[in-house]
């Protein structure tokens, strides 16, 4: 049986495509995918969550960013395929690559249903001023892939409205009224955390993100959900009815697009439909493309959400900080592995009754594997932690009262001055960036600074975002908003309700990497005759390791903001510890 890469230039071959580009996407554009989409997994062997992979003839590139660029670098070896570091010098895109590479007459081939509408205009008017063609109707790994797993159908189940605050009912309403405001009579809608927000709808159909494979037609009086019929139980699709759902088969959305009329005024966002509904949609219906009106509704969480994260936030933080008693106070005999204290801290987790599931695979890196900065132990590169360098740990936990994003890295025993300074470099920075004070309409990218300045002061730098939205239990990677000082495509300002993450890094190939992180929520902070001015308020609640901290490399102020968030920390978690453990807190959250 011939190796995947070669099974795809041979049907390239038959179908007569020169370049054929696969992306890490579903039909919905998420940023994980499950085992039916693993599409660019199953072709280039790379597991990573992120990464395009172009195949020519005779040479094959994946694109993919730092989060990943050791880990692409281990597993591409032995392949043919060549790791294209995005962002770094001399690296293109993979337009420019292909602007220089595919020659007149040639064809670009790919999946529409996989690539937005956005990403798949560009495509189609650089094969046109190149005089190549291009074929977005292909699924050229679906035909050489016998064993490809079916498309996800796990039950489909209803949040409560005492978690989500707002009823399904009421959203719609809202939505609706957009609609109108902006002229437009039909919505659709394809993005799966937007759909599960506004039907405080979840399900199970991609790993650590709780969303149905569902598309969403929505008009001023009706609301198809298109899905398969087989995740629903006969009570929840009673509600759904109930509040003027409509249920129809996953696969009836698209011929159901193709058939609406030029009187239905459509609006859909071009970078999150995929190219192949655009193409659904006939020529002559008139289509406004905007952001999609439930996602700036769905990252700014309302009062009862707010209170619910609170909750959960303290329900992580009891398990964080046993998990980090227990790491502390081991015994040299022992043995710990990477894999063992996940399952540990997932223990931990499990024992608060409104646990649901992981939000994201654990990161539990010991020694040089931290320096892979999203390093996943698994069975293969499993190895036990020690009693020198550092521990870092990356977890998160869904909660029924919201979702939870984490990272703090531990001393596991006498560090050196050079990697306390680094440790205090990466606390400053993290501890800068939540005492922001700005004026409303900020965007993150203004932010970035805060958290960076430290460690540029010492010509030193994290090649990753700062920060990103958090779902409520939904993904927790969530837009719009981002802090980062490489501004995107589109910028949206940090408004109150906002919730996002504080994760400065410090990573060195082949020895230690350092990540601190907390989830900030955006509050009123104060009016003045110059404006409205907001901050945070940090929702995170677990100590930063005072072992590996340099207090004399501290600013007095920052040294005062430490000692008050740990005073916030002990006050918080320690009622809910067991006594050894609370007195252990106690010493843990010291002033320095």
């Amino acid at each position: 049986m011939a190796h995947p890469l070669q099974a795809l230039r041979d049907a390239m071959a038959d179908y007569h495509i020169d370049a054929y580009l696969i992306p890490t996407a579903d039909f919905h554009g998420s940023e994980y995918v499950g085992a039916h989409f693993a599409c660019r997994e199953y072709i280039s062997g790379f597991t990573g969550s992120a990464g395009t992979l172009l195949v020519f003839a005779n040479w094959a590139g994946l694109w993919t960013d730092g989060r990943y660029f050791l880990q692409a670098e281990e597993e591409l070896q032995g392949s043919d395929i060549h790791l294209m570091k995005q962002g770094q010098p001399g690296v293109p895109t993979i337009e420019s690559f292909l602007r220089g590479s595919l020659q007149p007459g040639q064809t670009l081939g790919f999946d529409g249903r996989c690539v937005d509408a956005r990403t798949g205009r560009r495509y189609h008017s650089l094969v046109r001023q190149l005089g190549a063609k291009l074929n977005h109707q292909l699924d050229l790994v679906g035909e050489i892939w016998a064993q490809r797993p079916p498309l996800s159908a796990r039950p489909a189940w209803l949040l409560a409205e005492e978690y989500a605050g707002v009823s399904r009912r009421e959203k719609l309403a809202e939505i609706r009224s957009t609609l109108t405001a902006k002229g437009s009579d039909v919505l659709l809608l394809t993005t799966l955390e937007d759909i599960g927000w506004l039907l405080n709808l979840r399900g199970d159909d991609i790993p650590h993100d709780p969303v149905v494979l569902s598309n969403l037609v929505l008009t001023r009086d009706s609301c198809i959900l298109f899905a398969n019929p087989a995740a629903f139980s006969p009570d929840v699709l009673e509600k759904l009815e109930a509040d003027g759902i409509t249920l129809r088969p996953y696969e009836n959305f698209l011929p159901h697009v193709s058939r609406l009329t030029p009187s239905q005024r459509v609006q859909l966002d071009t970078r999150r439909v995929s190219t192949t509904l655009l193409t659904s949609i006939p020529s002559e219906v008139p289509v406004n493309d905007r952001p999609d009106p439930t996602e700036q509704r769905k990252a700014v969480k309302n009062p009862q959400e707010i209170k619910n994260m609170k909750q959960a936030h303290l329900a992580d933080g009891i398990a964080l900080t046993r998990f980090m008693y227990w790491l502390k106070t081991r015994s040299e005999k022992q043995t710990i592995t990477e894999l063992s204290a996940a399952a540990r801290l997932e223990d931990y987790r499990r024992e608060h009754t409104l646990y649901l599931q992981p939000s994201f695979d654990p990161i539990l890196a010991a020694g040089d594997h931290s320096a892979v900065v999203h390093y996943s132990p698994t069975p293969a590169s499993d190895r036990v932690i020690g009693s020198t360098g550092f521990l870092l740990a990356d977890t998160g936990g869904h909660y029924y009262t919201g979702t939870t994003d984490c990272t703090r890295t531990y001393a596991l025993g006498k560090l050196s001055p050079e990697e306390k300074t680094h440790y205090t470099a990466v606390l400053r920075g993290n501890l800068s960036l939540a005492q922001v004070i700005f004026p409303a309409g900020c965007t993150g990218s203004s932010l970035d600074l805060a958290a960076r300045q430290p460690l540029w002061e010492l010509g030193l730098d994290f090649n990753h975002g700062t920060g990103h939205g958090v779902g409520y239990l939904l993904s927790v990677h969530e837009g719009p908003q981002r802090i980062h000082w490489r501004a995107a495509e589109r910028q949206t300002p940090l408004v109150p309700g906002m919730i996002t993450s504080d994760e400065p890094g410090l990573y060195f190939d082949g020895a230690y990497g350092i990540r601190l992180e907390n989830l900030l929520l955006c509050v009123e902070k104060t009016v003045t005759p110059f404006g409205r001015f907001l901050g945070f308020e940090p929702l995170t609640l677990t100590p930063f390791d005072l072992d590996a901290v340099c207090p004399e490399e501290m600013r007095p102020a920052e040294r005062t903001w430490l000692n008050d968030y740990h005073a916030k920390v002990y006050q918080a978690l320690s009622p809910h510890l067991p006594t050894e453990e609370a007195a252990w807190l106690k010493a843990a959250t010291r002033p320095i």
